[in-house]
């Protein structure tokens, strides 16, 4: 079996928390895809938010993670995508939640309102928890039906 490809991207206010969950992440054998930003220039996020998206709709990934500053602006972006379901988490419950509840294929960090180690276990719970299925199931159709 190969590991599952996790694709993540940062503008440049999460640049050093991204490279922390990469290590992460590849340290639990996974394949992280690491489309960008390295460094500390100013970049447009939905410039990032939309390569991690691409990734997910044509099937390169399987979910994703997205880190700036706040988290909010990443995850209106990648929202956009009829196909993606990305939740901005604070802590190991809401993003336990995102995932059981909502079937979240790409988590949102705030690199400047979380501390490292809560975001990393963060990270530990997206890639960790599964979704419920059952009763949430017919809500997650309805996100991406025609209205």
């Amino acid at each position: 079996m190969s590991a599952k490809t996790i694709a993540i991207a940062a503008d440049h206010g999460g640049v050093e928390l991204k490279a922390l969950i990469v290590e992460q992440l590849s340290k639990q054998g996974y394949k992280v895809l690491d489309l960008g930003t390295d460094g500390a220039s100013s970049v447009d996020y939905p410039d990032f938010a939309y390569a991690v998206c691409k990734t997910i709709i044509d099937g390169t990934a399987e979910s994703g993670i997205l880190v700036c500053g706040s988290g909010i602006g990443m995850s209106i972006a990648a929202n956009r995508y009829p196909e993606i379901r990305a939740a901005l988490v604070h802590d190991r419950l809401s993003t336990e939640l995102c995932r059981q509840h909502n079937n979240a294929n790409v988590l949102c960090l705030g690199a400047r309102l979380l501390g490292v180690a809560t975001a990393q276990d963060c990270v530990e719970a997206f890639v960790s928890t599964e979704f419920e299925g059952g009763r949430h199931q017919g809500r997650i159709d309805k996100l991406s039906a025609p209205h």
